[in-house]
C-alpha cells in the first residue's frame, strides 16, 4: 500500500492538470505556430512557465486503483500486478484464471 500522502499528492496533480489544460494547450498553440511574431510567442513562453508545474500532465504518476503502487501498472486496467493477481486468483475478473500447468 503507497502512502496516503502520495495518493492526495497525485490526485491534486490530477485536479490541477484538468483545470489547467485548456490554458495550456492555448498557450503552446501560440508558441509552435511560426506565423506570429516572435516577440508574442515569447511572451507565450513566459506565462506557460509562470503556470503552476504541478499543471502539467508529465507531474502525474499512474498508480493503481485499488492500492496506489506505483509501479508494475497495467493501463488498461487501471491495477498493479499484484492487484491484477490476487483478483484473477479470487476469480473477480472476468476471462482471467491464474494458469497452472
Amino acid at each position: 500500500m503507497a502512502k496516503k500522502s502520495m495518493i492526495e499528492k497525485n490526485n491534486n496533480r490530477e485536479k490541477k492538470v484538468l483545470s489547467q489544460a485548456a490554458r495550456r494547450a492555448q498557450l503552446k498553440a501560440v508558441i509552435y505556430d511560426k506565423d506570429l511574431p516572435v516577440e508574442d510567442r515569447f511572451s507565450a513562453t513566459l506565462k506557460l512557465a509562470e503556470l503552476p508545474r504541478n499543471g502539467a500532465r508529465t507531474r502525474l504518476r499512474n498508480r493503481c486503483a485499488l492500492t496506489g503502487r506505483p509501479r508494475g501498472y497495467y493501463r488498461k486496467l487501471d491495477l498493479s500486478r499484484i492487484a491484477l493477481r490476487d483478483l484473477a486468483s479470487q476469480g473477480l475478473i472476468p476471462g482471467m484464471t491464474k494458469s497452472s500447468w
